[in-house]
């Protein structure tokens, strides 16, 4: 098995971003991406997906969208699309369509920033998700980068400091959507989850101060999304999409927070009587199942059970054995910064009868 870097979820001048594809990619080889897709607002921009070289180095570039009502105030149920190939926009108005044809279309679906509250000092509006009344959607944007910010900005002295002080911006998913995820996972649906950076690189300015608000190098140095694929990629465009898709569909992925401490390495698998289980997978609870944990290094573990810690440690291998069913994910923290930050958040594996 393999893993890949990838950071998902940013916008360009073809919506409302301001740097570059060139600029995009160029942020993402030195930050040593293995992947960027960029998501721009209702529009499949055509073109630059390809894979980029730098030495040694490759740079996948993919091309999604973020795909929404533009006719609604506030402007709400965003959702990205991935790998479906072809222009979207124009099913905004129904969702359940949207999602019907990017399933057709062989892609993956994200409901983006599903609890995103409103910024009264800034005029920025509540885009929660709202539209509830659906099937078939891949999963849920778990950490929005921006959303998390945009919380934050209780007046125009807090935005200042964060504008200055990036570092001290994220801390984890916040609590509602952990505990939408995990309801959403009670109910029996197969929820993948995924970061995003939301990447913008705005150029702010207050007064006489301007800034860059968190450019597309610092979000690619933190929230990734990795993904694991049964084998390596080849350098082949349209067979390296086909793995990262399917691997997202599939939710053989976890969130890692990759600032305070590189995540790569972090596995989490069931093994049972027929076969093990990686994120993502089904495993049966006949005889029992050995639940392995690895981290990168030694943190604050914890095993999540349908919403619900059942175990926690601080060490770097864990195990758990165990023959209830049920929805198991994985939460790792480490301190940064003087405060508790979260790590890593794993998809979940699902132990069935």
């Amino acid at each position: 098995m393999q893993e890949y870097v990838v950071n998902l979820h940013m916008h360009t001048p073809y919506s409302d971003g301001h740097g570059s594809h060139s600029e995009i990619v160029k942020a993402a080889l030195a930050a040593g991406l293995d992947v960027v897709i960029v998501t721009d607002h209702n529009v499949l921009v055509d073109g630059p997906q390809n894979i980029y070289r730098n030495g040694s180095q490759d740079l996948m570039l993919m091309i999604g969208e973020e795909v929404h009502n533009q006719a609604l105030q506030p402007q709400k149920n965003h959702l990205l699309v991935i790998g479906a190939g072809r222009e979207l926009a124009h099913l905004a108005d129904d969702t359940q369509k949207l999602l019907d044809a990017v399933n057709q279309s062989g892609g993956v679906s994200y409901i983006a920033h599903p609890n995103d509250p409103s910024a009264p000092v800034f005029n920025e509006p509540d885009i929660t998700w709202e539209n509830w009344d659906i099937q078939g959607v891949t999963g849920i944007e778990l950490w929005n980068g921006m959303s998390e910010f945009k919380s934050l900005l209780r007046s125009k002295l807090h935005a200042v400091y964060y504008a200055f002080n990036p570092r001290q911006v994220a801390r984890g998913p916040s609590t509602e959507t952990l505990k939408l995820w995990d309801n959403l996972l009670v109910q029996g649906k197969r929820i993948a989850a995924v970061g995003g950076s939301d990447a913008h690189a705005f150029p702010a300015r207050l007064g006489p101060l301007k800034r860059t608000l968190f450019p597309y190098g610092f979000h690619f140095a933190g929230i990734n999304t990795h993904i694991i694929t049964p084998k390596a990629f080849s350098g082949e465009y349209e067979a390296d999409q086909a793995l990262v898709v399917d691997a997202l569909a599939r939710g053989h992925a976890f969130i890692g927070y990759d600032l305070p401490a590189s995540t790569k390495g972090f596995r989490f698998t069931a093994s049972g009587r027929d076969h093990i289980a990686w994120m993502g997978d089904e495993i049966s609870a006949v005889q029992g199942i050995t639940i392995q944990i690895k981290l990168p290094r030694k943190a604050e573990c914890r095993l999540v059970r349908d919403g619900k810690v059942i175990k926690t440690w601080t060490r770097e291998n864990c195990t758990y054995i165990t023959s209830e069913t049920g929805t198991y994910r994985v939460e790792a923290y480490l301190p940064y910064l003087g405060r508790r930050r979260g790590w890593i958040f794993s998809n979940p594996i699902y132990v069935r009868a």
